[in-house]
């Protein structure tokens, strides 16, 4: 094969130096053929591809030994066999050339095959308010000073790019639920399509083509956002090709270098900023002369208005043990102590669990996202305290119990009491009955009074749920009775006389 370098000095010594073919032949050591075909072509590359690739082994079993490479491909990677196992199925066969040619015949094969199927693709465009997409990443970030990986929801609105990012500790359907109120509260709409992959939050079963069966609370999540949505093919993420790009743009941009927060709620705060300001300082893809805000606020009156919060919570029924606790991932926490010995539901939402029994709620907490906690309620224990008061001085639900200051104060004076845990009890009991308001102000006048007895407390309550003496109307003079009549009671005797 004549180099590049052969081919420029040939035609310099003939065209520039004006050497004879002879002489060239003679100084470059090539044949006057060569020099003859570099002269008459005018090429400056030669390359030698031999046209066809005779197979005297192969070609008899070519049509074999394409099947089996095609049905070793169509196997899961794990049962995939190797290439000398398909050499000797085809020894087996009665192939008789060796491994070598089977062996380049099947790397030619897939070279083959994979120029058919090479990532080729087709750009999209969608109208404005048409579609968004949504997708998941993990992030590596420092919360309180602990590394922690944060599941971070993406969503995309495909017509203007304007990009939505919001950081939760779990990947569960009620933060799917979450992500997606509060972007859709952010763009102040909904598009008419989403476009996910097959997450098992949304996704149930996954039928042949387009065809799936959704979780019936996520297709109700999408009912009340009006969204038709639309599951990609398994393992094709190129179909959300914006928001799987938007994924290795945020983590460039937003968590590198690792962020340091104290919260969830400042992590989430510093995001949404650096979305806005993202896509302020950004020109669109396609519409270079507008920023993605700008393109951004022309898509808002195409898209669906936003319908208002969705009840976006997670239902998962539970018992109640002796001890009025709930075990839920991997925590437990308090409810009524009504509610102890019987089955509730629990509505697990992004920040908040929910404990519902026969249809009343029967407890409500912060949600906790560590393992083996357990998070109290004290009011849930003051029934039992009825019955137990001396669980006040020693219940687990009390240990740093912050009361509001009129209680506290009662309870510091009654805590040197001798029965001071059960007068201090018939207080907490109270409130159930007048509420904390109430006990409050009944428990701030009592040491205005000099005393700080629970007598005393619960009788300013039940003078104050006394009804108030009725307001004396003033008659006015135009009514008034010039002539009061006079009262005569011996009309009554004679009564009494004639009977």
């Amino acid at each position: 094969m004549l180099v590049v370098e052969t081919v420029a000095r040939i035609r310099r010594a003939y065209f520039v130096q004006g050497k004879t073919i002879k002489a060239i032949c003679r100084e470059l050591r090539v044949s006057r053929k060569v020099v003859r075909k570099v002269l008459r072509s005018e090429a400056t590359e030669f390359r030698y591809e031999r046209g066809d690739q005779p197979l005297p082994r192969i070609g008899p079993w070519q049509e074999g030994l394409d099947q089996l490479l095609a049905a070793n491909e169509a196997k899961p990677r794990r049962e995939r066999l190797t290439l000398i196992r398909i050499f000797e199925d085809l020894r087996g066969r009665g192939y008789e050339g060796g491994y070598d040619a089977v062996r380049r015949y099947a790397r030619g094969w897939q070279r083959d095959r994979a120029a058919t199927s090479v990532g080729a693709f087709i750009p999209l465009s969608f109208a404005p308010g048409e579609a968004y997409q949504f997708d998941w990443s993990h992030e590596v970030v420092l919360i309180n000073g602990t590394t922690v990986t944060v599941k971070v929801a993406h969503v995309r609105l495909c017509h203007s790019r304007m990009l939505f990012v919001r950081a939760y500790p779990r990947e569960t359907q009620e933060m799917v639920f979450d992500a997606h109120d509060r972007a859709f509260a952010f763009f102040k709409g909904a598009c008419t399509r989403g476009i996910y992959d097959n997450m098992k939050t949304a996704v149930e079963t996954i039928f042949v083509g387009r065809e799936r069966a959704y979780n019936r609370r996520f297709l109700q999540m999408c009912s009340h956002y009006l969204v038709d949505p639309v599951a990609c093919t398994p393992a094709s993420g190129w179909e959300k090709g914006q928001v799987e790009n938007q994924v290795g743009l945020v983590r460039e941009r937003f968590f590198t270098p690792r962020l340091r927060v104290k919260t969830y709620d400042e992590l989430n705060a510093w995001l949404l900023d650096q979305c806005v300001a993202y896509a302020r300082a950004h020109r669109h893809p396609e519409q270079r002369d507008q920023t993605v805000w700008e393109m951004f606020g022309a898509e808002r009156p195409n898209l669906v208005p936003y319908a208002g919060r969705f009840d976006g919570f997670h239902a998962v029924p539970a018992s109640v043990s002796k001890t009025c606790l709930v075990r839920f991932d991997n925590n437990r926490y308090s409810v009524a102590a009504s509610a102890a010995g019987r089955p509730v539901e629990i509505r697990a939402y992004a920040d908040r669990i929910e404990l519902r029994q026969d249809g009343r709620p029967v407890g409500e907490h912060r949600r906790c996202f560590g393992r083996d906690q357990t998070v109290f309620d004290p009011w849930h224990y003051v029934p039992v305290l009825a019955r137990k008061p001396g669980a006040l001085r020693n219940g687990a639900p009390f240990k740093d119990w912050v009361l509001p200051a009129g209680l506290e104060r009662i309870r510091r004076r009654l805590a040197v009491a001798p029965d001071g845990d059960r007068q201090m009890v018939n207080i907490l009991t109270a409130v159930l009955s007048d509420g904390l308001p109430a006990v409050e102000a009944a428990c701030l006048e009592a040491p205005r009074e000099g005393v700080h007895s629970a007598d005393v407390v619960i009788n300013i309550l039940a003078r104050r749920r006394e009804p108030e003496p009725p307001i004396t109307i003033m008659t006015p003079d135009a009514l008034r009775l010039r002539h009061a009549p006079a009262a005569d009671c011996a009309r009554y005797d004679r009564l009494r006389r004639a009977v």
